[in-house]
């Protein structure tokens, strides 16, 4: 038997040799998965996964400086909002008119007399045939006798005029008063205006009109010897509660009166001529240039990227987290296997 298993041998050395690299390759690849287990797929492994977690620290502070950026944003534009509601900006818009709404002129002559009173066009005025005799008084006059309203004791008098309406012709009033003697170095009237002298004309308590128009408007001057060439132009304020209020800006000028007149005399003649500067009404509010839309708007789409960014940072928390313990349970496996 041993002659014959040792023939069997001679006779198949290669047959022998293969089984025993197939017994040690199949010992090898039992071994192999072990080692590469322990050695190289867990190193590789760890390394992306390190590289992913650093990224995703990165990008979590990233983010984390976004929503600080987000949080600066929605203070800044709060009080940037509060800020300009305190300190509304001023709108000046020009309206361009053909026709005023004639205005109403208020004397205060007190001991002089109106002489004469013309509308007049295209800035021509004829030279005084009669200086300091009556004339034509072709205006629209009115007399008012009321309280004065800062004293409430003195009755004052006064002349109301109606004033110029065409601007495109250029309509003017030209007004002559006389005052027989003055006991002073220095002779005025006092005039003022109003907004509308229909107003006043349909007003059933004139009296109470004029102590409010002497309330709510100023009082100009106009100097005996001289002429006085007043051009006006109104301006309509809109205040916040709605309401509107009107007032008129002048320019004046004066040019002296050469009194051609034979005897001396010691009267005064006044002069005065009321014109509309230009045919723009000037409207003057006060606009709040802080948006409400845009600044809600503005923190809509702020809260919309602090909620995303919110929401990516904890699913990136919780990805390093599940993560961290894939990890864990892998290198507890790998021990055990070595183990």
């Amino acid at each position: 038997q041993l002659s014959e298993d040792v023939e069997r041998v001679s006779e198949h050395p290669t047959d022998e040799r293969d089984r025993e690299m197939e017994v040690h390759e199949d010992a090898s690849s039992i071994v192999s998965p072990d080692s590469e287990l322990g050695t190289t797929a867990p190193s590789l492994r760890f390394s992306k996964t390190c590289l992913k977690n650093v990224f995703s620290v990165i990008l979590l502070f990233i983010y984390l400086l976004l929503m600080a950026v987000a949080v600066f944003l929605v203070y800044q534009t709060i009080s940037d909002f509060r800020e300009k509601l305190k300190h509304p900006v001023m709108s000046v818009s020009y309206k361009e008119v053909s026709l005023y709404d004639a205005p109403g002129i208020a004397f205060y002559p007190g001991k002089a007399q109106l002489l004469s009173c013309k509308h007049h066009y295209y800035d021509h005025i004829p030279p005084l045939i009669n200086p300091g005799q009556p004339g034509d008084i072709d205006c629209t006059t009115q007399s008012i006798n009321y309280t004065d309203p800062f004293t409430n004791q003195t009755t004052k008098y006064a002349l109301v005029v109606q004033g110029p309406r065409d601007v495109k012709k250029k309509e003017l009033v030209f007004l002559q008063f006389h005052l027989n003697r003055t006991d002073q170095d220095f002779s005025a009237i006092d005039y003022l205006l109003f907004s509308s002298f229909q107003e006043f004309i349909n007003s059933p308590e004139k009296a109470e009109f004029m102590k409010d128009c002497e309330s709510s408007y100023s009082s100009w001057k106009f100097s005996g010897g001289f002429r006085t060439w007043v051009k006006m132009s109104l301006v309509k304020t809109k205040e916040e509660d709605g309401s509107e209020t009107v007032e008129f800006k002048q320019e004046t000028s004066v040019v002296n009166y050469i009194d051609q007149r034979t005897k001396s005399r010691g009267d005064q003649l006044f002069f005065v001529v009321f014109e509309w500067k230009d045919p723009f009404i000037q409207t003057v509010q006060d606009i709040i240039t802080a948006n409400p839309w845009n600044m809600i708007a503005l923190l809509c789409g702020i809260f919309l990227a602090l909620f995303k960014a919110a929401d990516f940072a904890k699913l990136s928390v919780k990805w390093m987290i599940k993560i961290r313990k894939r990890h864990l349970k892998r290198r507890s496996q790998v021990m055990n296997h070595i183990s």
